[in-house]
């Protein structure tokens, strides 16, 4: 079978282009006046559509129709917007916060008695008992402290009531009031080294089976250091 001649030339009308005679017409040459013909219809029709925009008359009814959104969809609105932007700018905090989780639970707790230490077994590597109420921290991180003091309504010794949570035998937090349970703890950033304690300032100021602290370790940020 003969291969079909690739050389034809196009002799019909263009009605496309002016009304000068058409020529004769290779492939090369309309693959070279293709693009731009196109160019000019594209830009043609662009043209139209925008007259016919400017043009089109307006619905009467749809303006009366149309009402002022409520305060309750701008409010609406509103909280979506700050919600969404809330959600981004924690996803690039966390993604360029170099972070390392903690691997494994890294927990401990003291109290109330008669229980003393608690801890997973094996024992964290994290932080090390040295004593009651006060452990040795083992790994640099993010600690999450919590814990809960029950005064003893029935002391009567003269050392006014003070409950102080420590870090190196500087208080973090103190609390005053013996008329009420209350809560100690918070996030703080430790040390390996640092040592961690609760104490009293007086012995019998709590009470211990209703008093207790622990601590567990969040995750550790590399750039603490």
């Amino acid at each position: 079978m003969s291969q079909p001649d690739l050389n034809f030339t196009i002799t019909g009308s263009l009605p496309f282009f002016s009304g000068k005679k058409p020529a004769a017409m290779s492939c090369w040459s309309l693959g070279e006046v293709a693009p731009r013909f196109c160019f000019k219809c594209l830009s043609f029709l662009q043209t139209m559509s925008l007259s016919h925009m400017e043009n089109m008359p307006l619905s009467h009814s749809s303006l009366q129709g149309a009402q002022r959104p409520s305060w309750k969809q701008w409010l609406f609105y509103s909280t979506v917007i700050i919600v969404l932007l809330l959600c981004s700018f924690s996803a690039l905090i966390f993604t360029f916060l170099p972070l390392k989780t903690a691997q494994g639970p890294c927990v401990a707790k003291f109290g109330p008695l008669p229980s003393k230490w608690q801890m997973p077994s094996p024992e964290p590597s994290c932080v090390n008992k040295t004593a009651d109420w006060r452990l040795k921290i083992l790994q640099n991180g993010l600690y999450l402290i919590y814990g809960q003091v029950a005064p003893n309504t029935a002391y009567k010794g003269r050392a006014p009531f003070e409950v102080q949570l420590r870090k190196n035998e500087d208080p973090i937090q103190a609390l005053t009031n013996n008329s009420m349970i209350q809560n100690v703890g918070g996030a703080y950033e430790f040390h390996a080294g640092d040592v961690i304690d609760l104490i009293f300032n007086a012995e019998h100021q709590v009470l211990k089976n209703k008093t207790y602290w622990g601590i567990f370790l969040l995750t550790n940020p590399q750039f603490i250091s």
